[in-house]
């Protein structure tokens, strides 16, 4: 895949998983799909398979009340893609969370996503206010 492709991918991938186009995305991935979310974040661990990612959106979503992805620019080269973001929060007094998205390609799929969080901070206190909300 050329660099335009491979942005071109990733726009049409988080076009369909953030309306809910999960058997469309899941054909974009790779068998052997992973992705991993960090230690000391309430997601953590490796997501793995075709349905991964409809795993994490429905655990992340049942976390935190997040409203907005907001991308910011994806850049591509090599295998990979990367994507800046930010996480806007349902309630304005939480700062957005801040976080990089690495997508790794074969043969064009995707195989692989790692998301980078520069603070993970704003996701802790996202998913506390979430779950003092439901108290």
């Amino acid at each position: 895949m050329t660099p335009a492709q491979m942005i071109a991918f990733v726009d049409e991938l988080y076009g369909l998983t953030g309306t809910g186009q999960w058997d469309a995305a899941a054909a974009r991935l790779t068998d052997d799909f992973v992705v991993v979310e960090a230690p000391g974040l309430p997601m953590a661990g490796a997501y793995h398979g075709r349905h991964a990612l409809r795993e994490l959106f429905e655990k992340v979503m049942g976390l935190m009340d997040v409203v907005a992805m907001d991308r910011v620019e994806t850049t591509a080269g090599a295998d990979h893609a990367v994507t800046i973001l930010s996480l806007r929060f349902a309630d304005p007094a939480l700062a957005p969370a801040q976080l990089c998205e690495v997508f790794r390609f074969r043969e064009g799929k995707c195989c692989a996503i790692t998301p980078y969080y520069f603070d993970p901070a704003p996701v802790l206190a996202a998913t506390a206010a979430k779950r003092a909300a439901l108290a």
